[in-house]
């Protein structure tokens, strides 16, 4: 048998540049860099691992994720962060990158933008799958829409994206925020960890931070706008009872869970999930107030 060689373990900070030393610090899978605090997943997953964790649940081709209404709401926010980013881009082709099923895309070629989707493995023909340095071009707006931690360079990411814009050209980011409320509250629960597959862990303040250091202007930080911070509590919050309830594998459809679950226990998961949606709404709105949110989103302009 062939045996697979086990990836790297990471020796500097794939966001800062700067090499481990004395300060770095290890919790759990994660390694924390001393210089801007951004942590990666350690040791990253292989080539195997991240097969199994990007499976054909993940984003089932030609189905629907969310029971409920769950597809409606994304539909609808990403209605508005298109709205958001063709008010604030100048003219000019948009790029999206890690597009996933395409509904910012859609979104923004029906306000009439050009929009080119980059994705790997696409289910859509009219998306890219080419690495961010292969893209030429001018453009009016990048956006990561919680794609950049999916990257294992996400500072050089951030560089190229730089590269790409024309002059007045803006970068739009959502990240989750390990320095949130929530991510302190569940630990190695919260949500938005997402092991493997999130590869960069960011704080608020590295994300600005290293926007920065990349010749960007910060214009923008909001704590509401990056969106999944009360699923991020309910998550945590029906996972902690007895029995760990997983609400948000409840809440996929069938085609799109890692897991299958009998209907008592999916069902008993939602209801907990319902019961719990006040106090889920009154910590996201707390963490909020304090500047802590469970995710953040940014926009940054060229100079």
């Amino acid at each position: 048998m062939t045996s697979i060689a086990a990836p790297a373990r990471p020796v500097v900070c794939v966001w800062c540049g700067e090499p481990f030393d004395a300060a770095t610090t290890r919790r759990g899978r994660l390694t924390f860099c001393g210089s801007c605090g951004a942590a990666m997943t350690d040791p990253p997953p292989d080539a195997e691992e991240l097969a199994g964790a990007y499976g054909d649940w993940y984003r089932p081709a030609g189905e629907r994720r969310f029971s409920f209404a769950g597809d409606a709401i994304l539909a609808r926010t990403r209605g508005l962060l298109a709205s958001r980013i063709d008010e604030i881009a100048p003219s000019g082709p948009i790029l999206d990158v890690g597009a996933g099923d395409g509904s910012l895309v859609d979104a923004l070629r029906a306000r009439g933008r050009e929009t080119v989707g980059l994705e790997r493995n696409p289910l859509r023909d009219d998306f890219r799958d080419v690495p961010l340095a292969e893209v030429e071009g001018e453009w009016a707006a990048v956006v990561f829409w919680h794609a950049l931690e999916h990257l294992p360079d996400p500072g050089d990411a951030i560089a190229q994206a730089t590269r790409l814009l024309k002059p007045g050209g803006v970068v739009a980011i959502a990240v989750p925020n390990t320095a949130s409320l929530q991510a302190a509250v569940f630990g190695e629960r919260w949500l938005h960890l997402d092991l493997p597959r999130h590869l960069v862990h960011l704080s608020a303040g590295s994300l600005q931070q290293g926007l920065r250091e990349r010749g960007l202007v910060v214009e923008r930080v909001s704590q509401m706008r990056g969106g999944q911070l009360v699923i991020g509590w309910l998550q945590g919050l029906v996972g902690g009872l007895p029995g760990h309830p997983d609400l948000y594998q409840a809440l996929r459809r069938s085609g799109a869970r890692s897991a299958q679950q009998g209907r008592l226990r999916r069902w008993l998961a939602v209801a907990a999930g319902v019961a719990l949606l006040p106090v889920a709404a009154l910590a996201a709105l707390a963490e909020i107030i304090i500047g802590r949110g469970g995710t953040v989103y940014m926009e940054a302009r060229l100079d």
